[in-house]
């Protein structure tokens, strides 16, 4: 019955050896020359992104089971054409989590520009602006999207998948670091030392 939604954590799961590959740029470049190395490296890039983007929006809307948590009054909105009430509780962690979420993936992309966050492909490191109090604040914004959806769409299901979701990510995270080490050396060690990983400053 909720075969879906475990085709869609499948997806998931499938994105992480795809981002392994697209941020492995000296390995690639070795193997495959240095433009052709970063071609390969942007198309790894760009395919596991949109299949981690479609997944995920998968796991919050496939059929599952729904859960509630009753606080606040039990229901603030109504969708009977779609079957979904969403509990006022639910709404206010929503928020909690989207516009914290919003706020961080838009000015992490603004700031580290939107090709090298779809092609995994920087030319320096990026020390400025959001990047200055979280290295990794997409990885962040998306754990906080995740739970915010999981809440709206009362998806109990998607929402004991976020364990699963902050592991996979902390691996894209511990891997890009080991590849921006190699090729950055000494400026990405001195970052990691002043900027926090997930939890801002």
């Amino acid at each position: 019955m909720y075969l879906l939604f475990f085709v869609f954590v499948f997806g998931v799961v499938g994105a992480v050896p795809l981002h392994f590959v697209s941020v492995g740029h000296t390995k690639l470049q070795a193997r495959y020359g240095t433009d052709n190395g970063v071609k390969i490296g942007e198309a790894y890039g760009r395919l596991s992104g949109y299949l981690l983007f479609f997944s995920m929006i998968g796991i919050w809307v496939s059929p599952q089971p729904r859960f509630t948590v009753r606080v606040l009054p039990k229901v603030l909105l109504l969708f009977p054409f779609i079957n979904l009430s969403i509990p006022l509780t639910h709404l206010i962690i929503f928020l909690f989590g989207f516009l914290p979420g919003f706020f961080l993936l838009y000015h992490s992309v603004s700031d580290l520009s939107r090709k090298v966050s779809e092609a995994h492909q920087p030319e320096k490191v990026v020390s400025t602006g959001i990047y200055a109090r979280v290295r990794h604040p997409q990885y962040l914004s998306f754990i906080l999207l995740h739970i915010g959806f999981s809440f709206l769409l009362s998806g109990l299901y998607a929402l004991l998948a976020t364990p699963l979701v902050f592991l996979m990510l902390y691996a894209f995270a511990r891997k890009e670091e080991a590849e921006l080490v190699k090729e950055f050396a000494n400026d990405y060690e001195e970052y990691k030392k002043e900027v926090p990983m997930f939890i801002p400053r």
